[in-house]
């Protein structure tokens, strides 16, 4: 019967598992590829972000995208395209789920067991579903398989994955991780952008100014360069965060927005009531901006 029997998502720099699908099957077979995918799963950094390595009966396909892989074991008749259609929402679901400074600590083995129901529900979505419901994102993985196919291993070739994890392989090359699209820009969102670079080219120039002057004459005024300079950075890391998908946005916006407002009541002295209510209220509007600009939605017809 082709389908998906197993599911996992491991760490890639030392392939440990954060979580796995528990419906365990006991045949021979099934053990025997578990191991060979634990196996792999400990040099996934070696490949390319996608593969396959193919068994009589079972095979083992994976996604690598950034510090994930999700790996999935599937009978052979189980359709390739499938497989990947599967990974790529199982990835987009832990994606959003967990950000990189939590899967980088995690110190023990499957940290995140609480996914499990989510691969569950998709795995159960993928084994009930037909090519027809899902045409969208079926014709997407087919044409990024044309273009460029994944790497191909064979299940029963132990002594190759010795061998990589000895010395590893030559010419194995690393693919461009995946970027994450975001909803698009709105034209308040580019008022913010306009509005947060003019305050940044503010601070910029009137730390610059103070700078020349504290260093060569009163040192005790350093502390005032740097409540200028500090919001300039600030406006600048608001800009990438509005425009580019970032793990823990919302504290990073939050740690900028208060750093903005602390520094300007810092000044206040420098700058008057009407200068620091201005400054704070473009940082809150582009704080805004930045969690209300969500990640693209996934197609429907791979949706759970």
């Amino acid at each position: 019967m082709s389908m998906i029997f197993f599911a996992c998502v491991v760490r890639v720099r030392d392939g440990l598992p954060l979580s796995a699908s528990t419906d365990f099957h006991f045949n021979r077979d099934f053990l025997e590829c578990r191991k060979r995918l634990k196996a792999l799963s400990s040099i996934l950094a070696q490949y390319p972000s996608r593969g396959t390595a193919k068994g009589r009966d079972l095979s083992i396909h994976f996604l690598s995208s950034g510090d994930i892989a999700c790996m999935a074991i599937c009978s052979s008749t189980y359709s390739t395209i499938m497989a990947f259609c599967f990974l790529e929402e199982l990835q987009w679901e832990f994606a959003a789920s967990y950000d990189t400074t939590s899967i980088g600590l995690a110190s023990r083995p499957y940290a995140f067991l609480e996914f499990d129901n989510v691969i569950q529900k998709v795995k159960h979505h993928f084994n009930q579903a037909s090519r027809s419901q899902m045409k969208a994102n079926w014709e997407k993985i087919e044409e990024e398989l044309k273009f460029q196919p994944p790497v191909q291993l064979k299940l029963e070739d132990t002594e190759l994955m010795n061998g990589m994890t000895n010395g590893g392989p030559a010419g194995v090359h690393v693919e461009v991780v995946p970027t994450y699209r975001m909803q698009p820009v709105t034209p308040l969102g580019i008022l913010s952008l306009v509005l947060n670079i003019m305050c940044g080219a503010l601070n910029l120039i009137r730390g610059v100014h103070l700078a020349e002057h504290s260093f060569q004459e009163d040192h005790e005024g350093i502390g005032n360069v740097l409540a200028f300079l500090l919001p300039f950075l600030a406006c600048v890391f608001q800009c990438y965060l509005y425009l580019f998908y970032s793990s823990a946005r919302k504290v990073k916006t939050f740690v900028l927005f208060f750093s903005v407002c602390l520094c300007n009541v810092y000044l206040f002295g420098l700058r008057n009531l009407w200068q620091i209510a201005f400054h704070i209220g473009v940082a809150s509007l582009s704080s805004y901006q930045i969690l209300t600009r969500q990640l693209m939605e996934k197609q429907p017809d791979c949706g759970v």
